[in-house]
């Protein structure tokens, strides 16, 4: 494990689920949790990746096209069935293409709230009951800073990353009597693979890091920090919460 990851006791023999797990942040996360000696599974689309990941860390890797939730369903009880109860859920799993707000039509906005909003519910849907048998859990929700600094570009996908503050804090009081804590990351602009191809013009950098109180770059280790402390005992009372590592920039 690297040295500048802390030790999480609680975490060793935990089942970990994350989806989204066969590359960026997700990737990073797996490898992470793994490391801690969690029990680790990961969901993801991405066959060729997945098989990656799972081949470098030990993890459990099962294809998953989560838009399909009776196929969600079956993925989630088959971690179960494979390494046990699951105690934490990380609902990674997201694509933020930019899309116009002119030519958004009724099908695009669908498909963008079942790949960025919908299955984060269901996902914790089907964990939840593992988790009130257990009278603990950490369920992580995913969310974003582009609607909290009114970035343009993608109306779907903010609106998607907007809900799911309301989904998460909605749950922790419904599943809280249960022990189960329900949290939101939010990450900044985190320079994956994906990133660095797309959109990591030098012009667009320099202005991230302009505006960031911390003028370096975030990672996905950045983002594997926060998660790992969220899933584990030392958080266990913290809940409804969201926690941005942006390095300052909002």
């Amino acid at each position: 494990m690297p040295e500048e990851f802390a030790r999480y006791p609680s975490l060793r023999g935990r089942v970990v689920l994350v989806t989204g797990g066969a590359s960026g942040i997700g990737a990073c996360m797996v490898e992470q949790f793994a490391a801690q000696g969690a029990r680790t599974a990961f969901l993801d689309i991405d066959t060729i990746n997945g098989e990656r990941v799972a081949a470098e860390t030990g993890a459990l890797f099962l294809r998953c096209d989560l838009r399909d939730i009776p196929a969600l369903r079956l993925a989630v009880a088959e971690v179960a069935r494979s390494l046990g109860p699951i105690g934490v859920l990380v609902n990674n799993a997201a694509r933020d293409d930019r899309h116009g707000w002119e030519t958004v039509e009724p099908d695009d906005w669908d498909e963008r709230m079942h790949t960025n909003l919908r299955h984060q519910f269901f996902c914790a849907q089907a964990v939840a009951p593992m988790m009130q048998a257990a009278r603990q859990g950490s369920i992580l929700f995913f969310g974003s800073v582009s609607w909290m600094k009114a970035q343009g570009g993608m109306p779907a996908y903010t609106t998607a990353k907007s809900a799911v503050h309301g989904l998460a804090r909605g749950l922790a009081r419904d599943l809280g009597p249960f022990g189960i804590r329900c949290n939101v990351v939010v990450p900044g602009w985190v320079f994956t693979e994906r990133q660095e191809q797309l959109w990591a013009t030098p012009e667009a950098v320099g202005a991230t890091l302009e505006r960031q109180c911390l003028k370096e770059k975030l990672y996905p280790p950045d983002l594997a920090r926060m998660v790992l402390w969220l899933a584990a005992d030392d958080s266990r009372m913290v809940t409804a919460q969201s926690f941005v590592v942006d390095g300052g920039a909002i």
